[in-house]
């Protein structure tokens, strides 16, 4: 199985709702996850969300239906990198 990788962006001041920035499989995703791991951003690891996530078109952000998983995500970043 090959791994997937969904990058995504949440800019306040600019958006309603974080972003899907990047995704893709195979060696689309490793490069994602490379550029993430060299600019220090944290990678969270959960399949089914990814699995979701790619569904979403690049540039657009992600539905209502989805804001409490991606708090998790937001709220599992913001206590690793405090």
């Amino acid at each position: 199985m090959k791994p997937k990788a969904v990058a995504l962006k949440y800019d306040a001041a600019k958006n309603t709702a974080p972003k899907v920035t990047a995704k893709g499989e195979g060696k689309t995703a490793q490069k994602i996850i490379e550029i993430a791991k060299e600019n220090d951003i944290p990678i969270k690891e959960d399949k089914d969300l990814v699995e979701m996530l790619s569904k979403i078109e690049l540039d657009r952000e992600i539905p209502p239906e989805m804001y409490k998983a991606i708090a998790e995500v937001f709220s599992f970043i913001y206590k690793l990198t405090k």
